[in-house]
Protein backbone atom coordinates (compact mmCIF):
# COMPACT_ATOMS: atom_id res chain seq x y z
CA UNK A 1 0.00 0.00 0.00
CA UNK A 2 1.54 3.32 -1.11
CA UNK A 3 1.22 6.10 1.45
CA UNK A 4 0.83 9.79 0.74
CA UNK A 5 3.25 12.09 2.53
CA UNK A 6 1.71 14.64 4.86
CA UNK A 7 3.41 17.92 5.70
CA UNK A 8 3.68 18.66 9.42
CA UNK A 9 3.61 22.41 10.06
CA UNK A 10 4.57 23.02 13.69
CA UNK A 11 3.42 26.28 15.23
CA UNK A 12 4.58 25.70 18.81
CA UNK A 13 6.82 28.77 18.61
CA UNK A 14 4.07 31.01 17.25
CA UNK A 15 0.53 29.91 18.15
CA UNK A 16 1.75 27.77 21.04
CA UNK A 17 3.76 30.62 22.51
CA UNK A 18 0.72 32.91 22.32
CA UNK A 19 -0.86 30.80 25.04
CA UNK A 20 -1.18 32.94 28.20
CA UNK A 21 1.73 32.22 30.52
CA UNK A 22 3.81 30.42 27.88
CA UNK A 23 6.12 33.27 26.84
CA UNK A 24 9.56 32.07 25.72
CA UNK A 25 12.80 34.00 25.42
CA UNK A 26 15.08 33.94 22.38
CA UNK A 27 17.34 31.15 23.65
CA UNK A 28 14.40 28.98 24.65
CA UNK A 29 12.78 29.39 21.24
CA UNK A 30 16.01 28.45 19.52
CA UNK A 31 16.37 25.36 21.71
CA UNK A 32 12.85 24.22 20.80
CA UNK A 33 13.51 24.94 17.10
CA UNK A 34 16.59 22.72 17.25
CA UNK A 35 14.52 19.93 18.76
CA UNK A 36 11.81 20.37 16.09
CA UNK A 37 14.49 20.09 13.41
CA UNK A 38 15.75 16.82 14.94
CA UNK A 39 12.12 15.68 15.01
CA UNK A 40 12.10 16.34 11.23
CA UNK A 41 9.19 18.75 11.25
CA UNK A 42 8.59 19.92 7.67
CA UNK A 43 7.74 23.54 8.49
CA UNK A 44 8.59 25.43 11.68
CA UNK A 45 6.52 28.56 12.20
CA UNK A 46 9.12 30.47 14.19
CA UNK A 47 7.03 33.45 15.22
CA UNK A 48 5.27 36.69 14.29
CA UNK A 49 8.20 39.00 13.41
CA UNK A 50 6.32 42.31 13.42
CA UNK A 51 4.85 41.63 16.88
CA UNK A 52 7.95 42.72 18.78
CA UNK A 53 11.72 43.23 18.37
CA UNK A 54 12.24 40.08 20.44
CA UNK A 55 10.02 38.02 18.17
CA UNK A 56 11.80 39.40 15.11
CA UNK A 57 15.23 38.49 16.56
CA UNK A 58 14.06 34.97 17.46
CA UNK A 59 12.72 34.28 13.96
CA UNK A 60 15.88 35.72 12.43
CA UNK A 61 18.17 33.56 14.58
CA UNK A 62 16.14 30.41 13.92
CA UNK A 63 16.14 31.16 10.19
CA UNK A 64 19.90 31.64 10.26
CA UNK A 65 20.70 28.40 12.11
CA UNK A 66 18.07 25.74 11.37
CA UNK A 67 18.48 23.60 8.27
CA UNK A 68 16.39 20.74 6.93
CA UNK A 69 13.03 22.36 7.75
CA UNK A 70 11.23 25.30 6.14
CA UNK A 71 11.04 28.32 8.44
CA UNK A 72 7.85 30.35 8.35
CA UNK A 73 7.02 33.77 9.71
CA UNK A 74 3.46 34.96 10.28
CA UNK A 75 2.14 38.20 8.82
CA UNK A 76 -1.17 39.97 8.59
CA UNK A 77 -2.26 41.03 5.09
CA UNK A 78 -0.31 44.28 5.54
CA UNK A 79 2.84 45.33 3.71
CA UNK A 80 4.74 46.25 6.89
CA UNK A 81 4.02 42.82 8.39
CA UNK A 82 5.11 41.03 5.22
CA UNK A 83 8.29 43.14 4.91
CA UNK A 84 9.16 42.39 8.56
CA UNK A 85 8.68 38.65 8.01
CA UNK A 86 10.78 38.75 4.83
CA UNK A 87 13.67 40.52 6.60
CA UNK A 88 13.56 38.08 9.52
CA UNK A 89 13.57 35.09 7.14
CA UNK A 90 16.27 36.43 4.84
CA UNK A 91 18.90 33.83 5.84
CA UNK A 92 16.54 30.85 5.94
CA UNK A 93 17.40 27.85 3.78
CA UNK A 94 13.74 27.46 2.84
CA UNK A 95 11.69 30.55 3.87
CA UNK A 96 7.90 30.79 3.91
CA UNK A 97 5.67 33.77 4.61
CA UNK A 98 2.36 32.84 6.18
CA UNK A 99 -0.24 35.54 5.53
CA UNK A 100 -3.62 35.55 7.26
CA UNK A 101 -6.78 37.62 6.86
CA UNK A 102 -10.19 37.21 8.47
CA UNK A 103 -12.99 36.11 6.14
CA UNK A 104 -16.00 35.15 8.29
CA UNK A 105 -18.98 37.47 8.51
CA UNK A 106 -18.41 38.00 12.23
CA UNK A 107 -14.80 39.02 11.69
CA UNK A 108 -15.51 41.11 8.59
CA UNK A 109 -18.21 43.14 10.29
CA UNK A 110 -16.92 43.46 13.83
CA UNK A 111 -13.14 43.10 13.61
CA UNK A 112 -12.17 44.53 10.22
CA UNK A 113 -15.25 46.48 9.12
CA UNK A 114 -14.54 45.42 5.53
CA UNK A 115 -16.76 44.26 2.69
CA UNK A 116 -16.28 41.00 0.83
CA UNK A 117 -14.72 42.75 -2.16
CA UNK A 118 -12.31 44.63 0.08
CA UNK A 119 -11.28 41.38 1.76
CA UNK A 120 -10.57 39.70 -1.58
CA UNK A 121 -8.52 42.70 -2.80
CA UNK A 122 -6.50 42.76 0.44
CA UNK A 123 -5.81 39.03 0.17
CA UNK A 124 -4.68 39.23 -3.47
CA UNK A 125 -2.47 42.28 -2.85
CA UNK A 126 -0.86 40.69 0.21
CA UNK A 127 0.00 37.44 -1.60
CA UNK A 128 1.41 39.29 -4.61
CA UNK A 129 3.47 41.52 -2.32
CA UNK A 130 4.82 38.48 -0.47
CA UNK A 131 5.80 36.84 -3.77
CA UNK A 132 8.23 39.73 -4.36
CA UNK A 133 10.35 38.32 -1.53
CA UNK A 134 9.87 34.54 -1.61
CA UNK A 135 8.17 31.96 -3.78
CA UNK A 136 6.66 30.03 -0.86
CA UNK A 137 3.55 31.86 0.32
CA UNK A 138 0.87 30.36 2.52
CA UNK A 139 -2.50 32.06 2.94
CA UNK A 140 -5.00 31.52 5.77
CA UNK A 141 -8.59 32.80 5.61
CA UNK A 142 -8.99 33.26 9.36
CA UNK A 143 -12.15 31.74 10.88
CA UNK A 144 -12.66 29.73 7.69
CA UNK A 145 -14.95 27.18 9.33
CA UNK A 146 -17.49 29.94 10.04
CA UNK A 147 -17.09 31.68 6.68
CA UNK A 148 -19.87 31.43 4.08
CA UNK A 149 -18.71 28.62 1.78
CA UNK A 150 -19.27 30.43 -1.53
CA UNK A 151 -17.21 33.36 -0.31
CA UNK A 152 -14.53 31.06 1.11
CA UNK A 153 -14.20 29.31 -2.28
CA UNK A 154 -13.86 32.70 -3.95
CA UNK A 155 -11.10 33.85 -1.60
CA UNK A 156 -9.17 30.59 -1.96
CA UNK A 157 -9.32 30.68 -5.77
CA UNK A 158 -8.17 34.31 -5.79
CA UNK A 159 -5.12 33.79 -3.55
CA UNK A 160 -4.03 30.70 -5.51
CA UNK A 161 -4.22 32.75 -8.72
CA UNK A 162 -2.14 35.42 -6.95
CA UNK A 163 0.58 32.85 -6.22
CA UNK A 164 -0.20 31.14 -2.86
CA UNK A 165 1.27 27.63 -2.80
CA UNK A 166 -0.55 26.58 0.37
CA UNK A 167 -4.07 27.47 1.47
CA UNK A 168 -4.70 26.86 5.13
CA UNK A 169 -8.24 26.32 6.42
CA UNK A 170 -8.36 27.34 10.08
CA UNK A 171 -11.00 26.30 12.56
CA UNK A 172 -9.92 29.36 14.49
CA UNK A 173 -12.33 29.07 17.41
CA UNK A 174 -12.68 25.27 17.49
CA UNK A 175 -16.30 25.46 16.30
CA UNK A 176 -16.29 22.65 13.75
CA UNK A 177 -17.07 18.98 14.27
CA UNK A 178 -15.20 16.22 12.38
CA UNK A 179 -17.86 15.21 9.86
CA UNK A 180 -18.63 18.84 9.05
CA UNK A 181 -14.98 19.83 8.77
CA UNK A 182 -14.16 16.87 6.54
CA UNK A 183 -17.06 17.84 4.27
CA UNK A 184 -15.71 21.40 4.10
CA UNK A 185 -12.35 20.15 2.80
CA UNK A 186 -14.12 17.91 0.27
CA UNK A 187 -16.23 20.89 -0.87
CA UNK A 188 -13.11 23.01 -1.34
CA UNK A 189 -11.57 20.28 -3.50
CA UNK A 190 -14.76 20.05 -5.57
CA UNK A 191 -15.58 23.76 -5.93
CA UNK A 192 -12.27 25.65 -6.16
CA UNK A 193 -11.20 25.36 -9.80
CA UNK A 194 -7.46 25.83 -9.27
CA UNK A 195 -7.12 23.91 -6.01
CA UNK A 196 -4.77 21.39 -7.63
CA UNK A 197 -2.14 24.18 -7.79
CA UNK A 198 -1.94 24.45 -3.99
CA UNK A 199 -1.63 22.26 -0.93
CA UNK A 200 -4.65 22.23 1.36
CA UNK A 201 -3.67 22.74 4.99
CA UNK A 202 -5.73 22.78 8.19
CA UNK A 203 -5.23 24.53 11.51
CA UNK A 204 -7.66 23.37 14.22
CA UNK A 205 -8.23 24.66 17.72
CA UNK A 206 -9.40 22.57 20.63
CA UNK A 207 -12.19 24.64 22.20
CA UNK A 208 -14.63 21.71 21.99
CA UNK A 209 -11.91 19.07 22.38
CA UNK A 210 -12.01 18.09 18.69
CA UNK A 211 -8.85 19.65 17.20
CA UNK A 212 -7.12 16.32 16.50
CA UNK A 213 -10.33 14.65 15.31
CA UNK A 214 -11.08 17.56 12.96
CA UNK A 215 -7.53 17.52 11.60
CA UNK A 216 -7.66 13.79 10.90
CA UNK A 217 -11.09 14.12 9.26
CA UNK A 218 -9.52 16.74 7.01
CA UNK A 219 -6.68 14.37 6.10
CA UNK A 220 -9.20 11.72 5.16
CA UNK A 221 -10.94 14.30 2.96
CA UNK A 222 -7.73 15.31 1.16
CA UNK A 223 -5.83 17.88 3.26
CA UNK A 224 -2.09 17.30 2.97
CA UNK A 225 -0.66 19.69 5.55
CA UNK A 226 -1.56 19.77 9.25
CA UNK A 227 -0.73 22.67 11.53
CA UNK A 228 -0.20 21.61 15.12
CA UNK A 229 1.85 22.11 18.28
CA UNK A 230 3.85 20.01 20.71
CA UNK A 231 1.61 18.90 23.60
CA UNK A 232 -1.29 20.73 21.91
CA UNK A 233 -0.40 24.07 23.54
CA UNK A 234 -1.90 27.24 22.08
CA UNK A 235 -4.54 29.93 22.42
CA UNK A 236 -7.37 29.18 24.87
CA UNK A 237 -7.85 25.37 24.93
CA UNK A 238 -4.90 24.88 22.59
CA UNK A 239 -4.21 23.48 19.15
CA UNK A 240 -4.20 20.04 17.60
CA UNK A 241 -1.47 18.04 19.34
CA UNK A 242 1.31 17.10 16.93
CA UNK A 243 2.19 13.86 18.72
CA UNK A 244 -1.41 12.63 18.61
CA UNK A 245 -1.78 13.36 14.90
CA UNK A 246 1.54 11.79 13.96
CA UNK A 247 0.98 8.62 15.97
CA UNK A 248 -2.62 8.29 14.79
CA UNK A 249 -1.38 8.38 11.20
CA UNK A 250 1.46 5.98 11.95
CA UNK A 251 -0.71 3.51 13.88
CA UNK A 252 -3.66 3.65 11.47
CA UNK A 253 -1.93 3.80 8.09
CA UNK A 254 -4.47 1.23 6.98
CA UNK A 255 -7.27 3.78 7.46
CA UNK A 256 -5.68 7.10 6.51
CA UNK A 257 -3.33 5.94 3.75
CA UNK A 258 -0.91 8.69 4.75
CA UNK A 259 2.17 9.16 6.91
CA UNK A 260 4.69 11.82 7.90
CA UNK A 261 8.47 12.07 7.89
CA UNK A 262 8.53 12.74 11.65
CA UNK A 263 11.25 10.83 13.52
CA UNK A 264 8.86 9.68 16.22
CA UNK A 265 11.49 8.52 18.72
CA UNK A 266 12.09 12.21 19.46
CA UNK A 267 8.45 12.87 20.38
CA UNK A 268 8.83 12.32 24.12
CA UNK A 269 12.06 14.36 24.47
CA UNK A 270 10.40 17.19 22.51
CA UNK A 271 7.31 17.03 24.73
CA UNK A 272 9.41 17.19 27.87
CA UNK A 273 11.46 20.13 26.57
CA UNK A 274 8.39 22.20 25.65
CA UNK A 275 6.72 21.34 28.96
CA UNK A 276 9.84 22.35 30.89
CA UNK A 277 10.42 25.64 29.08
CA UNK A 278 6.80 26.79 29.06
CA UNK A 279 5.98 25.53 32.55
CA UNK A 280 2.87 23.82 31.15
CA UNK A 281 2.87 20.35 32.62
CA UNK A 282 1.39 17.50 30.61
CA UNK A 283 -1.64 15.86 32.23
CA UNK A 284 -1.01 12.26 33.32
CA UNK A 285 -3.67 10.78 31.06
CA UNK A 286 -2.69 12.81 27.97
CA UNK A 287 -2.58 10.65 24.85
CA UNK A 288 0.90 9.59 23.65
CA UNK A 289 3.05 11.70 26.01
CA UNK A 290 1.15 11.57 29.31
CA UNK A 291 2.79 9.74 32.21
CA UNK A 292 0.04 7.11 32.12
CA UNK A 293 -0.04 6.64 28.33
CA UNK A 294 2.12 3.50 28.51
CA UNK A 295 1.44 2.53 32.12
CA UNK A 296 -0.76 -0.29 33.38
CA UNK A 297 -2.03 -0.79 36.94
CA UNK A 298 -5.16 -2.93 36.62
CA UNK A 299 -4.39 -6.53 37.49
CA UNK A 300 -6.42 -7.81 34.53
CA UNK A 301 -4.63 -5.47 32.12
CA UNK A 302 -1.22 -6.29 33.56
CA UNK A 303 -1.84 -10.01 33.24
CA UNK A 304 -2.91 -9.67 29.60
CA UNK A 305 -0.04 -7.31 28.82
CA UNK A 306 2.53 -9.70 30.29
CA UNK A 307 1.17 -12.53 28.16
CA UNK A 308 1.06 -10.47 24.94
CA UNK A 309 1.73 -6.74 24.80
CA UNK A 310 -0.78 -5.87 22.10
CA UNK A 311 -3.66 -7.08 24.26
CA UNK A 312 -3.60 -3.61 25.84
CA UNK A 313 -1.11 -1.58 23.78
CA UNK A 314 -1.51 -0.47 20.17
CA UNK A 315 1.82 1.38 19.98
CA UNK A 316 5.40 0.52 20.85
CA UNK A 317 6.66 2.96 23.51
CA UNK A 318 10.11 2.89 21.90
CA UNK A 319 8.56 4.52 18.82
CA UNK A 320 8.05 7.76 20.76
CA UNK A 321 11.28 7.67 22.75
CA UNK A 322 10.26 5.69 25.85
CA UNK A 323 12.42 2.69 26.73
CA UNK A 324 9.53 0.47 27.77
CA UNK A 325 6.00 0.41 29.12
CA UNK A 326 5.54 0.66 32.86
CA UNK A 327 3.66 -1.73 35.06
CA UNK A 328 2.44 0.47 37.89
CA UNK A 329 2.24 -1.42 41.14
CA UNK A 330 -0.74 -0.26 43.16
CA UNK A 331 -3.81 -1.55 44.90
CA UNK A 332 -5.32 -2.72 41.58
CA UNK A 333 -2.25 -4.75 40.59
CA UNK A 334 -2.29 -8.54 40.47
CA UNK A 335 0.07 -11.24 41.64
CA UNK A 336 1.48 -11.72 38.13
CA UNK A 337 2.69 -8.12 37.86
CA UNK A 338 4.19 -8.22 41.36
CA UNK A 339 5.96 -11.49 40.57
CA UNK A 340 7.46 -9.97 37.42
CA UNK A 341 8.71 -6.89 39.29
CA UNK A 342 10.25 -9.12 41.98
CA UNK A 343 12.01 -11.08 39.23
CA UNK A 344 13.21 -7.83 37.61
CA UNK A 345 14.70 -6.85 40.96
CA UNK A 346 16.71 -10.07 40.96
CA UNK A 347 14.78 -12.13 43.51
CA UNK A 348 13.18 -15.54 43.24
CA UNK A 349 10.52 -16.37 45.80
CA UNK A 350 8.78 -19.60 46.59
CA UNK A 351 5.02 -19.69 46.12
CA UNK A 352 4.56 -19.42 49.87
CA UNK A 353 6.90 -16.43 50.11
CA UNK A 354 5.20 -14.76 47.11
CA UNK A 355 1.80 -15.24 48.72
CA UNK A 356 2.98 -13.57 51.92
CA UNK A 357 4.67 -10.71 50.07
CA UNK A 358 1.50 -10.23 47.99
CA UNK A 359 -0.63 -9.98 51.17
CA UNK A 360 1.73 -7.36 52.62
CA UNK A 361 1.84 -5.59 49.26
CA UNK A 362 -1.95 -5.21 49.13
CA UNK A 363 -1.99 -3.78 52.66
CA UNK A 364 0.80 -1.34 51.81
CA UNK A 365 -0.87 -0.32 48.52
CA UNK A 366 -3.94 0.78 50.45
CA UNK A 367 -1.76 2.97 52.67
CA UNK A 368 0.49 4.49 50.00
CA UNK A 369 -0.39 6.33 46.80
CA UNK A 370 2.87 5.53 45.00
CA UNK A 371 4.86 2.34 45.44
CA UNK A 372 8.52 2.32 44.47
CA UNK A 373 11.01 -0.49 43.94
CA UNK A 374 12.36 0.25 47.41
CA UNK A 375 8.92 -0.57 48.84
CA UNK A 376 8.92 -3.94 47.07
CA UNK A 377 12.47 -4.63 48.23
CA UNK A 378 11.42 -3.93 51.83
CA UNK A 379 8.60 -6.45 51.57
CA UNK A 380 10.90 -9.04 49.99
CA UNK A 381 13.58 -8.55 52.61
CA UNK A 382 11.02 -8.78 55.37
CA UNK A 383 9.80 -12.12 54.03
CA UNK A 384 13.27 -13.46 53.24
CA UNK A 385 14.57 -12.67 56.72
CA UNK A 386 11.46 -13.84 58.58
CA UNK A 387 12.25 -16.78 60.80
CA UNK A 388 9.07 -18.27 62.21
CA UNK A 389 11.05 -20.16 64.85
CA UNK A 390 12.18 -16.83 66.28
CA UNK A 391 8.70 -15.33 66.36
CA UNK A 392 6.98 -15.48 69.73
CA UNK A 393 4.94 -12.32 69.35
CA UNK A 394 3.34 -10.55 66.40
CA UNK A 395 1.91 -7.05 66.50
CA UNK A 396 -1.85 -6.97 66.13
CA UNK A 397 -2.51 -3.29 66.81
CA UNK A 398 -1.12 -0.13 68.36
CA UNK A 399 -3.11 2.81 69.60
CA UNK A 400 -1.04 5.79 70.61
CA UNK A 401 -2.16 9.21 71.89
CA UNK A 402 0.01 12.29 72.06
CA UNK A 403 -0.89 15.83 73.06
CA UNK A 404 1.40 18.70 73.98
CA UNK A 405 1.69 19.12 77.73
CA UNK A 406 0.27 15.69 78.53
CA UNK A 407 1.95 12.34 79.22
CA UNK A 408 1.83 10.09 76.11
CA UNK A 409 -0.08 6.83 76.40
CA UNK A 410 -0.04 3.70 74.21
CA UNK A 411 -2.21 0.58 74.03
CA UNK A 412 -0.70 -2.48 72.36
CA UNK A 413 -2.21 -5.83 71.41
CA UNK A 414 0.20 -8.68 70.63
CA UNK A 415 -0.67 -12.08 69.26
CA UNK A 416 1.38 -14.93 70.68
CA UNK A 417 2.56 -18.08 68.95
CA UNK A 418 -0.35 -20.11 70.27
CA UNK A 419 -2.86 -17.74 68.64
CA UNK A 420 -3.93 -15.93 71.79
CA UNK A 421 -3.85 -12.17 72.23
CA UNK A 422 -2.53 -10.04 75.07
CA UNK A 423 -3.20 -6.34 75.62
CA UNK A 424 -1.50 -3.72 77.75
CA UNK A 425 -1.60 0.06 78.15
CA UNK A 426 1.30 2.14 79.41
CA UNK A 427 2.56 5.69 79.67
CA UNK A 428 5.99 6.98 78.79
CA UNK A 429 8.24 9.98 78.36
CA UNK A 430 7.26 10.00 74.68
CA UNK A 431 5.05 7.94 72.35
CA UNK A 432 7.87 5.49 71.51
CA UNK A 433 8.67 5.00 75.19
CA UNK A 434 4.97 4.39 75.91
CA UNK A 435 4.79 1.75 73.14
CA UNK A 436 7.90 -0.03 74.45
CA UNK A 437 6.59 0.03 78.02
CA UNK A 438 3.27 -1.52 76.93
CA UNK A 439 5.15 -4.26 75.05
CA UNK A 440 7.35 -4.93 78.10
CA UNK A 441 4.23 -5.43 80.24
CA UNK A 442 2.94 -8.10 77.84
CA UNK A 443 6.24 -9.91 77.31
CA UNK A 444 7.47 -9.67 80.91
CA UNK A 445 10.85 -8.44 79.73
CA UNK A 446 12.53 -5.35 81.05
CA UNK A 447 14.71 -4.01 78.28
CA UNK A 448 16.69 -0.89 77.71
CA UNK A 449 16.45 0.90 74.36
CA UNK A 450 19.96 2.16 73.67
CA UNK A 451 19.63 3.27 70.03
CA UNK A 452 16.73 4.34 67.85
CA UNK A 453 17.00 5.36 64.18
CA UNK A 454 14.44 6.15 61.50
CA UNK A 455 15.33 6.21 57.83
CA UNK A 456 13.10 6.95 54.84
CA UNK A 457 13.14 3.97 52.50
CA UNK A 458 11.22 5.60 49.64
CA UNK A 459 10.14 9.00 48.33
CA UNK A 460 7.37 11.39 49.27
CA UNK A 461 5.37 12.23 52.36
CA UNK A 462 3.88 8.74 52.40
CA UNK A 463 7.31 7.10 52.26
CA UNK A 464 7.92 3.94 54.21
CA UNK A 465 10.09 4.49 57.24
CA UNK A 466 12.58 1.87 58.39
CA UNK A 467 13.07 1.90 62.16
CA UNK A 468 16.17 0.28 63.64
CA UNK A 469 16.46 -0.23 67.41
CA UNK A 470 19.17 -1.65 69.65
CA UNK A 471 17.91 -3.26 72.81
CA UNK A 472 19.89 -4.51 75.83
CA UNK A 473 18.67 -7.09 78.34
CA UNK A 474 20.98 -8.79 80.87
CA UNK A 475 24.07 -7.46 79.07
CA UNK A 476 23.00 -8.98 75.75
CA UNK A 477 22.40 -6.62 72.87
CA UNK A 478 20.11 -7.34 69.93
CA UNK A 479 19.08 -5.42 66.81
CA UNK A 480 15.44 -5.03 65.79
CA UNK A 481 13.98 -3.73 62.53
CA UNK A 482 10.54 -2.58 61.47
CA UNK A 483 9.22 -0.99 58.30
CA UNK A 484 5.96 0.83 57.64
CA UNK A 485 4.27 3.99 56.43
CA UNK A 486 3.26 4.73 60.03
CA UNK A 487 6.45 5.43 61.98
CA UNK A 488 4.81 4.64 65.33
CA UNK A 489 3.75 1.22 64.08
CA UNK A 490 7.17 0.60 62.51
CA UNK A 491 8.75 1.46 65.86
CA UNK A 492 6.56 -1.11 67.61
CA UNK A 493 7.44 -3.72 64.95
CA UNK A 494 11.15 -3.03 65.41
CA UNK A 495 10.95 -3.35 69.20
CA UNK A 496 8.95 -6.61 68.95
CA UNK A 497 11.49 -7.95 66.44
CA UNK A 498 14.21 -7.32 69.04
CA UNK A 499 12.12 -8.87 71.83
CA UNK A 500 11.53 -12.01 69.76
CA UNK A 501 15.28 -12.38 69.27
CA UNK A 502 15.88 -12.04 73.01
CA UNK A 503 13.20 -14.63 73.84
CA UNK A 504 14.63 -17.07 71.31
CA UNK A 505 18.05 -16.79 72.94
CA UNK A 506 16.49 -17.47 76.35
CA UNK A 507 14.67 -20.57 75.09
CA UNK A 508 17.73 -21.86 73.30
CA UNK A 509 19.83 -21.41 76.43
CA UNK A 510 22.11 -18.83 74.90
CA UNK A 511 20.87 -16.08 77.20
CA UNK A 512 20.32 -16.24 80.96
CA UNK A 513 17.41 -14.03 81.80
CA UNK A 514 15.80 -14.65 85.19
CA UNK A 515 13.13 -12.07 84.70
CA UNK A 516 11.64 -13.60 81.57
CA UNK A 517 8.18 -14.57 82.69
CA UNK A 518 5.91 -14.46 79.70
CA UNK A 519 2.20 -15.03 79.70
Amino acid sequence: MSLERLIIFDTTLRDGEQCPGASLNRKEKLEIARKLSILKVDVIEAGFPVASPGDFDSVQEIAREIRGSSIAGLARALERDIESAARALEKAESPRIHIFLSTSKTHREHKLQKSKSEIIKMAIDAVKFGKKFFGDIEFSPEDASRTEQDFLFEVIEAVIDAGAKTVNIPDTVGYAVPEEFGELISSIKSNVKNINKATISVHCHNDLGMAVANSLAAVKAGARQIECTINGIGERAGNAAMEEIVMALKTRKDFFGADTRIDTKHIMPSSKLVSSLTGFFVQRNKAIVGKNAFAHESGVHQDGFLKKKDTYEIMNPKDIGIEESELILGKHSGRNALSKRIGDLGYKLTDIELNEVFKDFKILADEKKDLFDEDILSLIQKQKTLEDDLTTYKLESIKCSFESGKVPKASVILKNKDGGSNEATAKGDGPIDAICNAIDIITGLTCKLIDYQVMSKTKGRDAQGEVIVRVVSNNREVLGKGIGVNTMEASGLAYINAINKLLFKVKSGSLQCDDVIGP
